[in-house]
């Protein structure tokens, strides 16, 4: 009996250090593997057809001529397989800050490292191309008009749609109309109802400017567009006509840069412009290309750059840009766009006509120096097609701008024809002209000779968007400062002194809808900052400076309970800045509830012109804020926006694959551009939402029910995964996941050749990043394959399309999963389905619902339902369900049916997971890979530049030192049943079953078997995590091991004492 004590306590011994080496071994085995640091798929690759040069744009330090650019390169540069491209346009007469060069694949990449070392470059960029799409008059308005058709790129830099008629062609016409797909439209207008409406000069007042003798005269303006005919009747003052294309004419072929002129200069009685004597310098900037299917209009970046330089040479005072897309990150035409209104041209450009979808501003619009503008109909409701706001430039850390700037008539405005009569069109750039028109008749208004003095980009935004007219029903996302008003703001530019101002001067947040989101959830103590993010406008000199910090004046004694923090830029440049209020209410104020008013004012200065003393400019914002008392936890959801990706600078693919002609995802997926209609949805459901910019250890899991996690692509960090685990299982935060698809192969079939830049496509993850995703799930045993889903079911009652969504391939025995017969149109899947009816398709598992410790995790393929992008059907219904799981443990009989029970887990093989791609390099595009892990300034002020909580608020009651700590209980997301919860956890798969990738070999057993080591791991895992967990679980296993051995070996020491004395006892028996 003895001996099999001893023997049973060694194995046991043994069992236990082998058990350490394993979960050691484990866990470095299961870190994410960082994707490999090589290139995306060769950008001169061997295929058939790809050629085998591409040009670039080096940009020089300072303007030389071209032949001083040329000498420089050539006696720097060693290598041959280079050679210099000359531009014969207007601008070579003049210095240059650029060059084009085509160079060789064989030897791009030393020949780059070569010129981008040298001294007097500043950097090396491919020519990008811009391409405008107009649908061809036999095809109907199917798609818009733009960069992608049928899930295949045209020529060109991604762009999107121009203006379009709403009339039908007629033979006999002299030019086919220019179309793109409006959605919601219902304009049905012919030309005779058109000819009946007003003028749209006079539905802004002009005649009563040309009355005083105001018509543009001396005013320079600059057409960017598709060129003119030198003799049009219906212009008397063509000053110039320049062509930058590769085609040999200067006249307009197409009829949109005829179109535009007419709107702000035409002279013809039934399409009259804005400004008839404005000088009219037309920039033919796009080609006429044409073919079968589409108008193609194409313009390279080189080709702009050389355009813009010669509009500075010249002495443009305004510029019109009917175009755009977007790539804010196209450096060499963004700075080029700076250059130009820091050289005192106005510009103006189209907002885009991608709405009514949020986040879709085009750029250049969206830049703070330019005159952004959207398009309304005559009853001044928004157009569907304007694009909306805010902008995206600043996510995930910041707050968007309020874009556009202001709004005009854009729907059935009349203009001239390619060579005589008027048209209808309608689009954001029919819009664009009749601001720029307004614009150039308000230059006229000063003085030729002191014009300079008083107008700049900035005082002209200032007198726009002060005189506007604020629509009664849109959001500032949508309308701006308003209808541009033209009288108003002849008044204002009258008695202009030069000033520095805050656009928007007002956050009001009594005053919905115009402030959504802002006047949709109150503040509260404990919150995430809400981020404000207004634009500076300086029209006191092209370069300014914040004197001091901003100052928060309440109007009285309540406003202490409201604490700012500033962020702003530090250099005013050009003519415009940024202020962003970081707003918190203090801790004093978690039961206040009511109104804080007051102002915040900023000084701003400019230096002196010679002879002059500095200026300066106080700049006040008006706030009136509503408070409430903090929230119920289980009201609170936190969304995680650090972890999304977006175009540009990746390649990410659109989450529906049912969608082919807009294939990028560019909205910015955040709640208040793609996801707007789901955050009021849940404003209306009495939830209160917070974003996180930054990564899962920055926020307090102690203050939220639900941690919602929606259409991800970036990777995590090893804190971020150990972090969440904790706060769901010892701190009883919610988890709500919607997925997207991921397929290697399809992403491979989706890379796509680009001629102009030369260069391989290829999709930077999937539609979600799944191995990442199934790295953060893997503490709870959930895991999603590679399957692309697609077909139509029904839950609860409602109808649901399943869009290009994913499938789940691991979930913890216990849980509810809900599984669906869907078709799998991913490559692999493709080639089973030809093997099976419409009868036999297999059920897929799509929805699951699990306990895990004192959380509860909630997880869902597909995002495309939550996506106002291109929505099919919504799930809105399901997400609430999800969350009253999550946040309150409350079950849907119907969700949480036995029937849906597993009774064994759902586990595939490591080796049948989504594996990384090794052919992207991810840090490019990653906030994570190659990154540090640190807390920005969207989070709570005192985490500001920490590595977050995981460091410095460790155990479940530890408190953060000065961390104003809203205590709200345990709630609804924790149970004092937690011994019983504990056990179930791990009662979740037969013992037969292999282990997975992480600590989940511990969920994964018998139970009877492993009582006693179960209660060991919880004992451990739960006191106060003063160490790394990681290590801490092998090492107190080892000791415990170690212990038994030397328990063991005392135990044998004193057996053969005993045998040896009881021998010797017995001999002397004998």
């Amino acid at each position: 009996m003895a001996s099999t004590q001893s023997s049973s306590a060694f194995s046991l011994s043994i069992f236990f250090i082998f058990i350490a080496l394993f979960l050691y071994h484990f866990h470095f085995q299961s870190q994410p593997s960082s994707p490999n640091p090589s290139q995306t798929l060769p950008p001169n690759s061997t295929d058939h057809g790809t050629p085998s040069r591409r040009n670039y744009i080096v940009r020089f330090r300072h303007y030389k001529t071209a032949h001083h650019h040329r000498s420089y390169l050539e006696s720097n540069l060693r290598s041959r397989g280079w050679h210099w491209i000359h531009r014969h346009n207007p601008a070579a007469k003049f210095p240059t800050d650029f060059a084009l060069v085509s160079v060789e694949d064989s030897v791009e990449d030393g020949l780059i490292r070569q010129i981008e070392a040298l001294p007097l470059v500043k950097d090396l960029h491919l020519d990008m191309s811009y391409t405008r799409g107009l649908l061809h008059k036999d095809r109907t308005h199917k798609g818009k008009g733009g960069a992608f058709v049928d899930g295949k790129k045209r020529p060109g830099k991604i762009f999107t749609s121009m203006s379009f008629t709403e009339e039908p062609y007629r033979d006999g016409d002299d030019e086919p109309p220019h179309c793109s797909f409006t959605r919601n439209s219902s304009v049905k207008l012919g030309r005779q109802l058109l000819m009946q409406r007003s003028q749209v000069t006079s539905m802004f007042g002009a005649e009563d400017l040309w009355a005083k003798g105001y018509t543009g005269a001396k005013v320079k303006m600059a057409i960017f567009d598709t060129g003119i005919r030198a003799d049009h009747p219906h212009f008397r003052n063509i000053k110039e006509r320049t062509n930058w294309t590769n085609e040999d004419t200067l006249n307009d072929n197409l009829g949109h840069g005829t179109f535009v002129a007419g709107v702000i200069a035409g002279v013809d009685a039934e399409c009259l412009g804005f400004a008839p004597d404005t000088e009219i310098y037309a920039f033919r900037v796009f080609t006429d290309a044409q073919n079968s299917f589409s108008l193609l209009q194409v313009s390279y970046t080189s080709w702009f750059l050389d355009a813009f330089n010669y509009a500075i040479a010249t002495n443009m005072d305004v510029l019109n840009l009917s175009i755009g897309g977007p790539d804010y990150l196209d450096l060499p035409f963004v700075e080029k766009i700076w250059e130009i209104t820091a050289n005192n041209i106005i510009m103006v450009s189209a907002i885009g006509n991608d709405g009514p979808l949020y986040g879709t501003l085009n750029n250049p619009a969206d830049q703070s120096d330019v005159i952004g503008v959207g398009g309304i109909d005559y009853s001044d409701h928004i157009a569907s097609f304007s694009s909306r706001g805010m902008s995206t430039w600043e996510l995930p850390h910041g707050y968007g701008r309020v874009k556009p700037d202001i709004v005009a008539y854009g729907r059935d405005i009349m203009g001239s024809k390619i060579s005589k009569g008027c048209k209808s069109l309608s689009g954001t750039s029919v819009a664009s002209p009749v601001v720029a028109g307004v614009v150039c008749l308000l230059v006229s208004i000063i003085p030729a000779s002191n014009r300079k003095d008083i107008l700049n980009p900035a005082s002209m935004k200032q007198a726009l968007v002060e005189g506007a007219a604020k629509l009664s029903g849109p959001n500032m996302f949508e309308q701006g400062a308003g209808r541009v008003d033209l009288l108003e703001s002849y008044g204002i530019l009258k008695s202009y002194k030069p000033r520095a101002s805050i656009f928007p001067n007002i956050l009001d947040y009594t005053d919905c809808p115009y402030t959504w989101p802002f006047c949709r959830q109150p503040l509260y103590a404990g919150s995430m900052p809400v981020i404000f993010n207004a634009t500076i406008l300086n029209g006191m000199g092209v370069i300014g400076y914040v004197e001091g910090p901003p100052t928060w004046h309440p109007s009285d004694e309540v406003g202490n309970l409201l604490s700012i923090h500033f962020t702003h830029s530090e250099i005013i440049w050009p003519w415009t800045g940024y202020l962003a209020l970081h707003m918190q209410i203090k801790e004093e104020g978690a039961q206040f509830s009511g109104i804080i008013e007051g102002n915040v004012t900023l000084t701003v200065s400019s230096p002196p012109a010679q002879g002059e003393s500095p200026q300066t400019s106080i700049c006040v914002l008006q706030l009136k804020l509503k408070v409430v008392p903090t929230p119920p936890r289980s009201k609170r959801i936190l969304w995680d926006q650090f972890h999304s990706i977006k175009y540009p600078p990746g390649y990410i693919p659109r989450d529906s694959l049912d969608v082919r002609n807009d294939i990028l995802d560019w909205h910015g997926d955040h709640l208040h551009t793609n996801f707007h209609i789901m955050f009021n949805m849940l404003r209306d459901a009495d939830y209160y939402v917070e974003t996180l910019g930054s990564p899962l250890t920055c926020f307090d899991a102690r203050q939220y029910g639900t941690l919602l996690m929606v259409d991800l692509e970036d990777e995590y960090f090893p804190e971020e995964i150990e972090k969440l685990r904790d706060d769901v299982m010892y701190t009883g935060l919610g988890l709500a996941i919607f997925a997207e698809w991921y397929n290697v192969d399809t992403m491979v079939k989706m890379r796509f050749f680009d001629d102009n830049t030369r260069s391989w496509w290829t999709p930077v993850t999937g539609g979600s990043n799944i191995p990442a995703l199934n790295d953060l799930l893997a503490p709870f045993g959930i895991a999603f394959g590679d399957k692309i889903l697609n077909g139509d079911f029904s839950l609860l009652g409602e109808q649901s399309r399943y869009a290009s969504g994913t499938n789940i391939v691991r979930f913890p025995r216990g849980g509810h999963v809900h599984s669906f017969p869907f078709l799998d149109s991913s490559e692999s899947g493709a080639t089973q389905n030809v093997l099976l009816n419409s009868e036999t398709k297999p059920d897929s598992p799509i929805l699951g619902f699990t306990e895990m410790g004192e959380g509860r995790v909630a997880v869902y393929g597909d995002s495309n339902c939550l996506d106002s992008s291109h929505m099919v059907t919504n799930c809105y219904w399901l997400l609430k369900k999800m969350l009253d799981f999550t946040s309150t443990d409350a079950r849907d009989p119907v969700l949480f049916s036995n029937s849906v029970k597993l009774d064994i887990s759902l586990y595939e093989d490591d080796n049948q997971l989504p594996s990384r791609r090794t052919d992207v390099n991810f840090s490019t595009y990653s906030a994570v890979v190659g990154k540090d892990l640190i807390c920005r300034t969207d989070t709570r002020f005192e985490v500001w530049g920490t590595k977050g909580y995981s460091l410095q608020l460790q155990g479940r009651t530890k408190k953060l030192p000065g961390y104003p700590l809203i205590d709200l209980g345990r709630g609804l997301n924790s149970t004092l049943a937690t011994s019983t919860r504990r056990n179930r956890i791990f009662n979740t798969r037969n013992k037969g079953d292999s282990v997975g990738n992480t600590y989940l070999g511990l969920f994964y057993g018998d139970e009877a078997s492993y009582n006693h080591f179960i209660f060991l791991m919880f004992v451990v895992l739960d006191a106060p995590k003063l160490v790394g967990i990681n290590w801490l679980v092998p090492a107190v296993v080892a000791a415990t091991g170690f212990l038994l051995l030397c328990f063991w070996r005392i135990r044998q020491k004193r057996r053969r004492r005993r045998k040896g004395s009881g021998a010797g006892r017995l001999a002397n028996l004998l």
